[in-house]
């Protein structure tokens, strides 16, 4: 039960409320359902998210994470909720979550109300570090920022540099090994332990068990994307278990 939940960073610490604290306030305890389908899915395109993101936020969502300015101002025109935005530029070397200033400020004057970027130690294309982008994104875009790391010194580093929010979504994504199968709940505890804001759990979560887990941990929201949005792989998944699959 709710007695039990471990309070986020920011409640234990009685950190001054910013401008953006009541934006912030409304994830804490919340899901947000990432809604995102590269070329090639089915869904692809501004209008299958927009109803995409619809359908989160009458499920009970409390924010979206949307990609791109043609589905950012798409999904804003449909749904009342917050949007965290990304903007993926795939060419732009290992770092392609919202790589630059520039990236940055297209997606907030599509409207998204909070930016969310590598946040990671990993080389860069653009001139600037993870961390001066977010100083430069809270200072000149004036919208909180979301760090996405895959570290606990990430995390630390991130914090330090003013994201209002951290979040697992890049661990065991940037090292050479296979990709766990579960979500990375020993670097949610030891976030929670270490930085001084709400720390975000996302990434491979399945089963409502894992958001209860992730929520009992320390996790302030969670993000879920391919397990509610992404009809293909929840399909491929189910069919792994028929007696064609085996039988192939």
């Amino acid at each position: 039960g709710a007695a039990h939940l471990r309070p986020p960073a920011a409640v234990r610490s009685g950190a001054a409320m910013t401008r953006h604290a009541a934006l912030i306030k409304s994830l804490m305890g919340g899901l947000i359902v990432s809604c995102q389908a590269r070329a090639g899915n089915p869904l692809h395109g501004p209008v299958h998210m927009a109803a995409m993101a619809l359908a989160a936020e009458q499920g009970g969502a409390a924010a979206l994470r949307i990609h791109g300015e043609d589905d950012i101002r798409a999904v804003k025109e449909r749904c009342s909720l917050p949007v965290i935005g990304i903007r993926k530029v795939f060419d732009a070397g290992p770092v392609y979550i919202t790589p630059t200033f520039a990236d940055a400020a297209i997606i907030v004057e599509a409207g998204a109300d909070i930016v969310a970027l590598d946040a990671t130690s990993r080389p860069r294309s653009g001139p600037e570090s993870a961390f001066e982008l977010i100083r430069r994104i809270r200072g000149e875009l004036g919208v909180p920022v979301m760090a996405d790391i895959d570290s606990l010194a990430a995390g630390q580093a991130a914090a330090a540099a003013g994201a209002e929010l951290i979040a697992t979504t890049l661990s065991g994504y940037t090292s050479d090994g296979a990709v766990p199968t579960s979500p990375d709940f020993a670097l949610l505890e030891e976030l929670w332990s270490a930085v001084n804001v709400p720390v975000i759990a996302e990434g491979r979560f399945w089963e409502p068990g894992q958001v209860e887990d992730a929520f009992r941990l320390g996790a302030s929201a969670v993000v879920i994307g391919t397990a509610v949005t992404n009809p293909m792989r929840i399909t491929e998944r189910f069919v792994r278990s028929t007696p064609v699959h085996a039988q192939g």
